[in-house]
């Protein structure tokens, strides 16, 4: 309780461009080893860069949305450092004038609320890939990742809590999906978070000796880095120790951090202006027209919805959740599903079949045709919202069609009084104690005889005519 956890972090994000950043060749994830480099991303001699226009873009969009200023004249420098996975032993970076600067993100945390301001966002390169096999006990460098572009986005060392790191990160993947700037797929390697992490004396203003944990790459990891971090420097400071500069690396089965190498600084790198791509000057109609381009994003969206739709908070923040799901709701709702029913079904059903495949939302087939038709059917009393059920799990993987299926399997809801009454009284009639024990005032014994109802007529009856017809026999009898 005597202490103060100050935090920082350096996120590192690939951008969903078809190719890299300085030649054409594909930033597609996977392929065999080295099958996606040519000359420009392994730095041959002679091979001269190029810069994709497509991720100067992206990087706009993203310090646009972060409330960034946008450098009108910027440029790339050379990082120089020697490495297996780095073949021109230099990455293209800027460090002296990136590309956006000086933004922030308001962040509503259990806490309350929290600014967290925005360094820089700068472009740069990926390098490439190490990959150690056990059984040979050999490492192999895969270049396939060189040259996949990036933008590095640098915090100020607002946060205090793993909770502010995670809803900040959270915010951050959120708004980039939306944008369209990157899947953020952290299995993949497209969202990858570098920790700064150093503790003081509370009250103190004094900045600690900070360690970098790099490249965690999932949330829960974050977390837990970010816990035993601090506690482990607490623990040093307060036995007398000296917290040292470096980089360490967290182990996910040891649940700890490890050194791996002393800190370096920007003059350990040697950067210089990188000769061979000319400064980059933006003009101001073109940054108009990428304002007027960048699309509604989630917060924007929630408001929207609990004041268009009178949808509850909970809702808004579940449908808004990933940009899939928030144009799953807004078609069907075009196609004129009731908003209510179209987020409970995208919360229920949809949310818990993505789930039990272990699918992302874009990698879904089910459109908002299909599932709109489904909700109507249920509206119009031709399906009950049990059957509705098996059937959206029919059609969910291949986008099936859902008249037909139903057609083929016979599951239109039996909503005829007399079909539904004749079903009521053989259940009566069958079984004798269960009406008894109704009678007696055992309720249990009701949702039985509905049971056996349903179970007569398949599962397809109408359940409100079921109970409606049921009580009256009771009641009567």
């Amino acid at each position: 309780m005597n202490w103060e956890t100050v935090i920082g972090l350096e996120t590192h994000v690939e951008l969903a461009t078809k190719s890299k950043i300085f030649c054409g060749c594909t930033t597609r994830f996977g392929g065999a080893p080295n099958t996606h480099c040519c000359p420009v991303c392994t730095g041959m001699p002679g091979a001269l860069p190029v810069l994709n226009q497509a991720v100067l873009e992206y990087a706009v969009r993203a310090g646009l949305a972060l409330n960034c200023h946008i450098t009108r004249y910027s440029k790339f420098d050379r990082k120089n450092y020697f490495y297996p996975d780095l073949p021109k032993a230099y990455q293209i970076s800027q460090l002296y004038l990136p590309i956006a600067v000086g933004g922030r993100v308001s962040l509503s945390t259990p806490a309350g609320e929290v600014a967290v301001g925005i360094h820089e966002l700068h472009m740069e390169e990926d390098a490439g890939k190490l990959v150690h096999d056990p059984w040979t006990d050999q490492t192999r460098a895969d270049y396939n990742r060189c040259g996949v572009p990036l933008i590095e986005i640098v915090t100020e060392p607002d946060f205090r809590t793993a909770d502010q790191v995670i809803a900040y990160l959270e915010r951050l993947k959120e708004t980039l999906q939306y944008l369209g700037v990157s899947d953020c797929k952290m299995q993949e390697g497209s969202l990858r978070c570098d920790v700064n992490l150093s503790v003081r004396p509370l009250g103190s203003q004094e900045l600690g000796t900070r360690t970098e944990m790099k490249n965690l790459n999932s949330f829960k990891a974050i977390a837990r880095a970010i816990d035993y971090e601090a506690r482990r420097q607490i623990e040093l400071l307060e036995q007398g120790g000296r917290v040292v500069q470096e980089t360490r690396r967290w182990d996910e089965n040891k649940d700890a951090t490890y050194a791996m190498r002393s800190k370096e600084d920007a003059q350990d790198y040697r950067y210089f202006p990188e000769p061979d791509l000319p400064p980059i000057e933006l003009d101001e109609d073109w940054l108009a027209r990428l304002r007027a381009a960048q699309p509604e994003l989630a917060p924007a969206k929630r408001a929207r919805y609990q004041a268009d739709y009178g949808l509850p908070a909970y809702d808004c923040q579940m449908i808004t959740s990933d940009r899939v799901l928030a144009e799953l709701f807004e078609g069907l709702v075009g196609l004129g599903a009731p908003a209510k029913q179209a987020a409970n079904w995208i919360m229920g059903e949809v949310l818990g079949a993505l789930s039990a495949r272990g699918m992302e939302p874009g990698e879904m087939r089910l459109s908002a045709g299909t599932l709109a038709r489904l909700i109507a059917l249920v509206g119009e009393g031709k399906l009950n919202r049990n059957t509705a059920v098996k059937v959206f799990e029919a059609v969910f993987d291949q986008d099936g069609d859902v008249d037909a299926y139903v057609r083929a399997h016979g599951l239109e809801q039996v909503s005829d009084a007399g079909v539904v009454q004749a079903a009521v009284e053989r259940a009566i009639q069958d079984n004798p104690q269960s009406v008894a024990d109704f009678r007696g005032g055992k309720e249990k014994a009701f949702g039985f005889l509905v049971g056996q109802v349903m179970k007569e007529l398949k599962g397809k009856a109408d359940p409100k005519l079921v109970n409606t017809l049921l009580r009256q026999a009771l009641g009567g009898a």
